[in-house]
């Protein structure tokens, strides 16, 4: 598994690249929030300690959440109630509170690994909405049996609100998952790319601009 370490302790992540090392795991080690927002994207699961010299890591966790689903186990020497509670309500998967037993650790990371696989839904290859078909595989779309061709980037903005079609996605989900990093990509083009869906596959009415939040593709 992809593990993302957000620490800025040395010590404390040594140990914790070495223990999850010796169990199979693969670990990037990030010291600030702001990496954290860059590399969510290649990783399984994060481990988040909240004092981050940057962003705290509540804040962290605040926009991670706009942004991604990923699973986020709290490692973090506040073990006050009020962050405890705070951290939950965020959207953390589990908050252990330092110093903590490795093996406890591990098992806890099981538990939230097991538990996010237990509650996803199947991925859908292929996706239809009226006579729009996506089909993830291959990268392709067909309008009224017709195949439509696209750009990298709009089929990119296409496919993300595919896999969520009928739900509201957000703005800085859709930027996020395209352009890899939704603090820098630039939100203008996102519009662009919009606009020439629309005219390509002639349903305009099948994208449907939520204001000011986002974007959601069907009823």
């Amino acid at each position: 598994m992809e593990i993302l370490l957000a620490e800025d302790d040395d010590g404390v992540a040594g140990a914790l690249v070495e223990v999850l090392y010796d169990h199979g795991h693969v670990t990037r080690r990030v010291t600030r929030g702001k990496d954290v927002l860059t590399y969510h994207r290649s990783s399984d699961l994060l481990l988040l300690d909240l004092g981050l010299p940057d962003v705290d890591g509540l804040e962290v966790l605040r926009r991670l959440r706009a942004v991604s689903d990923l699973s986020v186990v709290v490692l973090t020497a506040r073990g006050d109630e009020r962050s405890v509670v705070r951290g939950l309500r965020l959207g953390a998967d589990d908050y252990l509170v330092k110093p903590v037993r490795l093996t406890e650790l591990l098992a806890r990371i099981e538990a939230v690994t097991r538990r996010t696989a237990a509650q996803a839904p199947p991925a859908a290859r292929t996706v239809r909405v009226g006579d729009v078909e996506i089909l993830l595989d291959a990268r392709q779309v067909r309008v009224d049996g017709t195949e439509v061709e696209l750009t990298a980037k709009e089929y990119d903005v296409l496919a993300v609100l595919a896999r969520r079609a009928g739900t509201a996605v957000s703005r800085e989900q859709v930027l996020d998952e395209v352009w890899g990093d939704a603090n820098h990509a630039v939100s203008r083009s996102l519009d662009v790319h919009l606009t020439q869906l629309r005219a390509k596959l002639g349903r305009p009415e099948l994208l449907t601009t939520i204001r000011g939040f986002g974007f959601r593709l069907g009823d």
